[in-house]
């Protein structure tokens, strides 16, 4: 849970930038599709999206 917190405060924050930079929407969804893809190639992920496309509820590991 930490790790997938931390990839959202990096997007939600707009990645390795100073305060004062403005950003538009395209940078901000390729940096939350950077932090997904990461996300992927971690077991614990695909174990989470296996279980909650078959059970409908959040696998908590």
């Amino acid at each position: 849970d930490q790790k997938i917190a931390n990839k959202i405060a990096y997007v939600i924050s707009g990645g390795d930038l100073s305060q004062s930079t403005l950003v538009n929407e395209q940078y901000l969804l390729d940096l939350e599709r950077e932090a997904f893809l990461s996300l992927c190639s971690e077991r614990k992920t695909l174990e989470r999206i296996q279980y909650i496309l078959k059970t409908g509820k959040p696998l908590r590991n």
